[in-house]
């Protein structure tokens, strides 16, 4: 029954991803969704979830939407903004530096989505990880500090915030 429990959340998203591709709600695509989400979801839920009422908590769930929309809709954003101004700027003002960045999230889904969140964002790249410490170490095109805390402020607090919100 165990097995069951962990295995909603995959099968959801499964499901999600499956129509989400193949684009259509035609009653042919929906029942293999559901039969392809229901395969993927029981195969990789001993993989994916450790704590079943971990997934399914609604708070978690709200922080999780809440964190995407920010991201997509600022981080994103603004870091596209960045790269534009300079390099549409005449004189090109870049401040490349390797930062060592401290984390507070533990966890290896919460270090994956700073260090991923932290990667797509244009201008900065995760290059070293050192999870005992917890410190990542990320190239930044437009370092604006190099001193650990003021570079957490400007990197990655807000991914970190959110990933200990979601996953600790």
């Amino acid at each position: 029954m165990k097995r069951l429990y962990k295995s909603i959340v995959p099968v959801i998203l499964s499901f999600i991803i499956y129509v989400t591709y193949t684009g259509s709600l035609r009653l042919y695509d929906i029942f293999t969704g559901v039969l392809v989400a229901l395969i993927v979801g029981i195969l990789t839920s001993s993989l994916l979830v450790e704590d079943w009422r971990k997934s399914i908590s609604l708070r978690r769930f709200s922080n999780l939407v809440r964190f995407a929309l920010r991201y997509f809709f600022i981080d994103e954003v603004k870091a596209h903004l960045l790269l534009i101004r300079l390099s549409l700027s005449p004189k090109l003002d870049l401040r490349p530096a390797i930062v060592k960045i401290p984390i507070k999230t533990r966890d290896d889904y919460g270090i994956t989505l700073v260090s991923l969140s932290i990667t797509n964002t244009p201008g900065t790249v995760v290059i070293d990880l050192n999870k005992e410490k917890g410190n990542i170490y990320v190239h930044w095109i437009y370092a604006k500090t190099t001193e650990p805390e003021e570079s957490y402020k400007e990197v990655s607090k807000v991914f970190d915030e959110y990933a200990l919100k979601i996953f600790d």
